[in-house]
């Protein structure tokens, strides 16, 4: 029951991320239930039964407030739908063992692309020009939802990180369209799973505890997508990633307890130096905004 509760915890505090950033459900989740010593495929498949709840609660509440563009998310869908499939199917055909340091490794690199990407940002906002064109938006849902799968998270990272970058849609929009379409591939993610693995194989009460937690977060984050610093979140949740897996791939290099955790510690003090810096430059982006907003209404002078 212990386990339950604190699974609740951490779908809530994901979703809150995820919801926020468009990203960091799947990775956060499945990187606590590695590290809880649950096998790949059934945390990933826990993670993904839970978000077919989640993803559905946090689509209504941005399509509510205005973030979706549903255009995006139309394209997405079956792109993304097929790659969730195939990645979850393929991760079944992996012993357990050997699939969990490589899983590891994914989720930590998707962890530091997270960091990087919102440490990069400094104090530039996007230029946005065109909408995103399929032959942009239909590979990068293929990969994306294949990521997802293996990875137990990806879809965000992916897809949130790219729309980003690309300028395409305002900031609000891109999490709203992907949150929505990851209902989708989380449905593809949790057929795979289940052909694959059988119902037996599924540990659902990890997925109900996760779903619990984050149906109840949804609502609140597509509402604080519009007043929370993205760039502070972003590489907090980056680096929770980072450390947990960072402890589980030295694990399994049969490393000794004394090593594995002086360098979880060094880098969870890289992790509070990033969070830190983060927060420095939001004030410093904020400064800025405030300066060039009072210069704009500065009277002129004869």
């Amino acid at each position: 029951m212990r386990k339950l509760l604190v699974l609740g915890f951490v779908g809530l505090l994901a979703q809150l991320i995820d919801g926020s950033l468009g990203m960091a459900y799947g990775v956060t989740s499945s990187t606590l239930l590695l590290a809880a010593g649950v096998a790949p495929a059934a945390a990933s498949a826990a993670v993904h039964f839970s978000e077919i709840g989640t993803s559905l609660v946090s689509g209504f509440s941005h399509a509510k407030f205005g973030n979706v563009d549903w255009r995006t998310v139309g394209i997405l869908a079956v792109p993304g739908f097929v790659g969730a499939f195939a990645g979850a199917t393929f991760l079944v055909s992996i012993d357990g063992d050997a699939a969990k340091p490589i899983v590891g490794v994914i989720l930590l690199l998707l962890g530091a692309y997270v960091i990087w990407r919102f440490l990069a940002l400094g104090g530039r906002r996007p230029q946005f020009k065109e909408r995103p064109s399929v032959g942009f938006l239909a590979p990068m849902g293929l990969f994306g939802g294949a990521l997802d799968a293996i990875g137990g998270g990806g879809w965000g990272p992916v897809g949130t990180t790219s729309l980003l970058s690309s300028g395409r849609l305002e900031p609000r929009k891109v999490i709203g369209s992907i949150d929505t379409s990851e209902f989708v591939v989380a449905v593809g993610g949790s057929l795979g799973f289940i052909l694959a693995l059988g119902s037996s194989g599924i540990e659902w009460g990890y997925a109900a505890a996760l779903l619990a937690g984050g149906v109840v977060a949804a609502p609140v984050a597509a509402w604080l997508v519009r007043i929370l610093p993205a760039r502070v979140l972003g590489v907090a949740a980056g680096g929770l990633i980072v450390v947990t897996n960072a402890r589980t791939i030295l694990e399994s290099t049969g490393l000794g307890a004394g090593t594995v955790w002086a360098i979880v510690a060094g880098l969870a003090a890289a992790w509070i130096s990033g969070i830190v810096w983060a927060v420095k430059q939001e004030r410093l982006a904020r400064d800025l905004a405030a300066e060039a907003d009072a210069d704009v209404h500065e009277p002129a002078t004869v």
